[in-house]
This record gives structure tokens, C-alpha cells and sequence, in this order.
């Protein structure tokens, strides 16, 4: 294991003792706690309990780059001990102990076993994300420790609402982790900017240039065409300051945001979706520009049509973004929305199961 401590490490006893007691923990870490990849590392290396540890990751990109990072904290190559399995992509073997999936690889996995034999513990990080696929997985899993004592589980999250996910699994024991976030200082506007979203983010980046902020920034959008907008906005901005664009986003290949996220000789700025909310750690970001919107998907009932709509993000949202610029050092934040906006925001985003077509899911689930 890492030799630099982390929060996590002075909860590892009392976690793995809920685990063994009870079957299933929660664990609310904040920012920079280890959650991700300590925990499960730590559950590997201690051997604390027995069979296959499946770490389930809401996007791919944070499913391999959690697996290269743990693989390489144990001195072994992907695909040996750790590994990990997500759309056209897997890295396991015979010797595979600890495996990083997506919740789509989860619900496979789920019809292809129900029981999961050989699993000793399921580990649902980013559970606030709530989307249909996280909470079926969970559903499904507790289902089964409750007939015949399944996986053990943990549902961990730096800002999901606790109440419900305790009350659901029985009253489970909740393990809280302090963080290891730097400060960030956080600045909203005055007054809305009606302006494009591309000047918006124009404007904001020219104010931190002339500023001389050192460090990459990192600038939340709510989707691609979104992104490639900006990007041209700030073409001739990047070439006055000698700073390089990148985009990163789900569709894009594996090897696009590597780069996107990877160590770079000149000073970045990185136009990303929520695929950079959690999970990714982006070292040398210092600067987080939080366009303070998201696109998801919705169902109208009415109509029978699903559609992608742009919105607000909640204030869980928001504290997420934030911390991204607090991850190796002292931060900055800059919210293109006045203070008042966030505040009429909810406070968590709506579960995805209460506002998209559930017929795929429910086919699913009487499939198992």
C-alpha cells in the first residue's frame, strides 16, 4: 500500500468489523478521504474478507484509471490482481482479486449469476449518482443478502442523502471520513450573465489569465457540443497565454482522455461534462469554472418520448465540482450563477429512477 496516509486508513478496522457483523456499511467520505482506491485496496491487501472485491464505478474512464492506480500500488500489472471489466473492454485473470466495473457490467454480471458466486464484497462508489442501473444493482444485491446472505455491500459518497440508503439496507452501521480536500476559495456573480454560455466562459478564463493564477483549470459544461462551442471561443485566448485545450467527455476514445487527464508540460484548461465530477482525480487542476449546468436524461409520460434537457445542477452538484479544484492543493472556484440561484437549487439531484423510461429496466428485472 501507498506509504501516505490518507483518512480512510483510520476506518479501515471499524469498517471491515461492520462488514464482518452486519453484511453491509455505509461510508461517507468527503473529498480527497481515499474512498475510491484506498478502500478497496485496503479491504485487498488486508484480506479481510474473502473471495472477489467488485468496486462498481458510474463511468468507465474512472473505472481503468482506478485500476491502473491500485494495480500499481500493489507492484502488479492490470489484469493480475486488480483489473477491471467495462463496455468492450476487460483486464482480469485467474488471479484477479479486486475488479473495477461499470453498473452496466454490474447488471451482467447479475444475469449471468444472480448469485455472484466467488464475490465476497459488492462496493457501489458514487452513490448519489442514483442512476436506474446503480439503484437496481443495489436493490437486487440486498434482495439477495436478505434470503440467503449474499455479497457483503458498501454504498459509499462524499454527498448522498444518508437517510433513505441506512433505512433501506436495515439500518446499517454509517462510517463517516473526514476528508483530505484544501481549501478552495469560491466566488459566484453578482447578477445572472445572459449572455452565451461560450462568452460566459470566455469572459471567466480571460479574468483568471490576467489574474496570473498559476496552475490547469478544469470547466464543467453540460455536454459536448457544449464543449466544442467553448473551445473555439477560447482558441485565441489558449494561443495569447501558450495554454492547451482539451475536451473530455464519455463519448469520446479511451486514449483522448488520457490525454485530456494526463500530466502535461504546458498549463491546461480541461472542458469536461460531470465525467469530471467524480471519482477523477486531475492532477495540477486549481481552478474549477462551473457553469453550474447539466444535461441528463428525462421521460415524459404523456408522450412515451425520453429526451436529454439541460438544467440546474443541485447543490450536492455543486460541492462535488467545487472539491475538484481542492484535490492536491489550495483552489480556486468560479460559479458563472449568483449565489441566490444555487440556493433555489435542491439540495440533491433526483434519483435517474424517478424521472426516465423504466421499460428496459423492468424487462431486466424480470429476467433475474
Amino acid at each position: 500500500m501507498s506509504s501516505q496516509a490518507l483518512p480512510v486508513d483510520a476506518i479501515m478496522a471499524e469498517a471491515v468489523s461492520g462488514l464482518r457483523d452486519h453484511g453491509t456499511i455505509v461510508l461517507r467520505a468527503e473529498p480527497g478521504a481515499g474512498k475510491t482506491t484506498r478502500f478497496p485496496l485496503g479491504l485487498l491487501e488486508e484480506r479481510a474478507i474473502e473471495g472477489t472485491i467488485i468496486v462498481v464505478q458510474p463511468r468507465r474512464i474512472a473505472a481503468r484509471m482506478a485500476a491502473h492506480y491500485v494495480a500499481e500500488c500493489v507492484g502488479s500489472k492490470v489484469g493480475d490482481v486488480v483489473g477491471y471489466r467495462v463496455r468492450f473492454d476487460a483486464r482480469v485473470g485467474p488471479a484477479t482479486r479486486l475488479i473495477f466495473v461499470t453498473e452496466g457490467i454490474l447488471l451482467r454480471m447479475l444475469c449471468d449469476d444472480r448469485a455472484l458466486a466467488g464475490v465476497g464484497v459488492v462496493v457501489f462508489d458514487e452513490f448519489h449518482e442514483r442512476s436506474v442501473a446503480l439503484d437496481l444493482g443495489l436493490a437486487i444485491l440486498a434482495e439477495r443478502r436478505r434470503v440467503d446472505q449474499g455479497p457483503r455491500l458498501v454504498v459509499m459518497s462524499a454527498t448522498m442523502e444518508l437517510g433513505p440508503v441506512v433505512d433501506f439496507l436495515g439500518g446499517c452501521p454509517c462510517v463517516d471520513v473526514a476528508g483530505r480536500a484544501y481549501p478552495v476559495e469560491v466566488t459566484h456573480l453578482d447578477v445572472p450573465d445572459k449572455r452565451p454560455l461560450p462568452d460566459q466562459v470566455r469572459g471567466a478564463l480571460v479574468g483568471l489569465a490576467r489574474e496570473g493564477l498559476e496552475g490547469d483549470v478544469l470547466v464543467f459544461l453540460p455536454g459536448a457540443g457544449e464543449i466544442r462551442q467553448c473551445i473555439k471561443a477560447c482558441e485565441k485566448l489558449a494561443a495569447q497565454a501558450d495554454v492547451r485545450l482539451f475536451a473530455l467527455h464519455g463519448s469520446l476514445p479511451l486514449e483522448t482522455q488520457r490525454k485530456a487527464v494526463a500530466p502535461c508540460s504546458s498549463r491546461k484548461i480541461i472542458f469536461a461534462t460531470n465525467i469530471a465530477e467524480t471519482s477523477l482525480t486531475i492532477d495540477g487542476v486549481t481552478v474549477v469554472v462551473d457553469t453550474g449546468l447539466v444535461r441528463e436524461a428525462g421521460f415524459n409520460p404523456k408522450t412515451g418520448v425520453s429526451s436529454l434537457m439541460v438544467r440546474r445542477i443541485s447543490r450536492a452538484s455543486a460541492t462535488q465540482r467545487m472539491g475538484r479544484a481542492g484535490r492536491t492543493q489550495p483552489g480556486r472556484c468560479v460559479r458563472l450563477y449568483t449565489r441566490q440561484e444555487l440556493q433555489r437549487q435542491s439540495e440533491f439531484d433526483t434519483p435517474e429512477i424517478l424521472r426516465t423510461d423504466l421499460s428496459s429496466s423492468l424487462l431486466l428485472a424480470s429476467s433475474l
